[in-house]
């Protein structure tokens, strides 16, 4: 099965082929740095981790791109209201490149704990403030855009295909009274590439046009097409982004260029909070770091893998610690396998190896078809359940591990490594917090040691006893030539 990727400009899964065979030219829109970095980034930016780390895993050379908007975001999204950046950094009375660096090595701070692989190229806005003076100018003279008063503005009735990512029509935004016009449009539609500053506004460029910031639209146009060429394979962001910020970057670039600005477009869903978007505007969000302590990095990775990039998903405590218990799952497994394969082995027929090894590759392709399917990641964790289902049977059915059995169950153990190490899910971790330094293999020992001396001096209550007492608490004991062994139940 050839990877297929659900393009937002077609609505439609379609096959993908790259521009060059072999190489992956992509570009996500990052974040805009004057706040901490909160759930909803970790859904966008885990999400397409996994697309490049698929992608790469598949063989293709990626080059990945996400920018740093550290300029031009306005607060309305659009063309009224503050800088994001200079109105935060005007509230706590610092200088905004103070702010800007600040959250952006809090951004990647949170990424890297998170396992988020760094892109290899992000590019700062302020350090492309020229190439945003060219797009525009260019835009300009082929008559796309125009100069109002030190502002220039897109021309959006200049351009035939505006809406086509979006699904929008001009004359329904008109007719909704969605858009106002600032003085000076041709259209309330139109669109700023280049902003005139204001009194006191400390972020600002000499341009033709006199001294002002550039729009934010067009500088994700101007860094994706100074590193990836006038038409990239990817673009990904938010679903936010969508509207109005893509369409406007697909207005603003194939009108420079006469070229197509994007091959695939890619979008992921909102974290949502009680009914809401999780947003820095709202002011309910959960930003990463506090998250990280109170459920782990690992944990909190696995509760975005969990669920398809494109789907929203609820923030809840439950949500995550159910992840937990999922992730601990798959541990679980992993943990058992080792165990029996440092058993003596003993006699067996070997089908049950057979049958594993059976699933071992059965499993291997279902998850590569889920994550060929749109990188479907919660196709692909459950073939890894599916996995670690049959690996507990084997474990749990035979009253001696075969060689034959210990060997499939390493081969499963390091498949599960190894799959799950694509989606950047860590199966290496240790025992749970209660084993810390062995102390779990230990009482445990213990526990079974007592349990034999009761059974050879034939006190059965009190071995059933702690037999039973174990499996009520998820321990499964089973007795075997010359010593007992436990495994944890699977719980799925």
């Amino acid at each position: 099965m050839s990877l297929r990727i659900y393009n937002t400009l077609s609505r439609t899964k379609e096959p993908f082929e790259p521009l060059q065979p072999g190489r992956v030219n992509m570009y996500v829109c990052g974040p805009t740095v004057y706040d901490y970095p909160h759930m909803g980034h970790a859904k966008t930016y885990i999400g397409f981790d996994l697309a490049v780390r698929w992608l790469r895993y598949r063989g293709y050379d990626v080059l990945y791109v996400q920018n740093i908007t550290d300029v031009g975001h306005l607060t309305d999204d659009a063309d009224d209201g503050e800088d994001k950046i200079a109105k935060r950094a005007q509230e706590r009375r610092v200088e905004p490149m103070q702010l800007v660096e600040t959250y952006t090595r809090e951004y990647f701070r949170a990424m890297d704990v998170l396992g988020v692989i760094r892109p290899d190229i992000s590019p700062r806005a302020t350090g492309h403030v020229p190439e945003m003076i060219d797009l525009t100018q260019r835009l300009v003279e082929n008559e796309h855009a125009y100069e109002v008063d030190g502002n220039v503005y897109f021309d959006v009735g200049a351009f035939k295909d505006y809406g086509k990512l979006s699904h929008r029509r001009l004359e329904d935004q008109q007719s909704s009274g969605r858009i106002d016009i600032a003085e000076g449009k041709r259209d309330p539609a139109d669109f700023a590439l280049w902003k005139k500053a204001g009194p006191g506004h400390r972020m600002v460029w000499n341009s033709p046009w006199g001294v002002g910031y550039p729009g934010w639209h067009i500088e994700c146009s101007a860094m994706a097409m100074k590193y990836l060429g006038e038409t990239l394979d990817i673009h990904g962001g938010g679903v936010d982004n969508l509207f109005p910020h893509n369409e406007d970057e697909i207005c603003q670039s194939e009108a420079c260029t006469n070229k197509q600005f994007v091959n695939y477009w890619m979008h992921t869903g909102t974290v949502m909070v009680g009914g809401e978007k999780m947003s820095k505007s709202k002011g309910n969000f959960k930003t990463v770091l506090d998250e990280v302590d109170r459920f782990g990095a690992d944990v909190l990775r696995f509760w975005v893998v969990a669920s398809h990039y494109r789907s929203p998903i609820d923030y809840t405590d439950e949500g995550v610690r159910e992840a937990g218990r999922a992730l601990e799952r798959l541990r679980e497994a992993v943990r058992n396998a080792g165990r029996y394969a440092s058993l003596p082995p003993g006699e067996s027929d070997g089908e049950a190896a057979v049958h594993l090894e059976t699933q071992i590759e059965q499993r291997r392709a279902e998850f590569l078809a889920g994550m060929d399917d749109d990188f479907n990641s919660p196709a692909a964790l459950a073939a890894l359940f599916g996995l670690t289902t049959e690996m507990n049977r084997v474990a749990a059915a035979a009253d001696s591990a075969g060689a034959a059995e210990q060997a499939a169950l390493a081969k499963a153990a390091d498949t599960m490594r190894e799959l799950a190490g694509v989606l950047g899910v860590n199966l290496e971790a240790s025992e749970p917090a209660a084993a810390d330094d062995g102390l779990l293999e230990y009482l445990m020992d213990m526990c079974l040691d007592r349990r034999e001396e009761a059974r050879q001096s034939k006190d059965y209550a009190l071995a059933d006893c702690i037999r039973d007492g174990l499996a009520e608490r998820g321990v499964i004991v089973q007795d075997r030539p010359g010593r007992a062994v436990w495994h944890r139940g699977d719980q799925s």
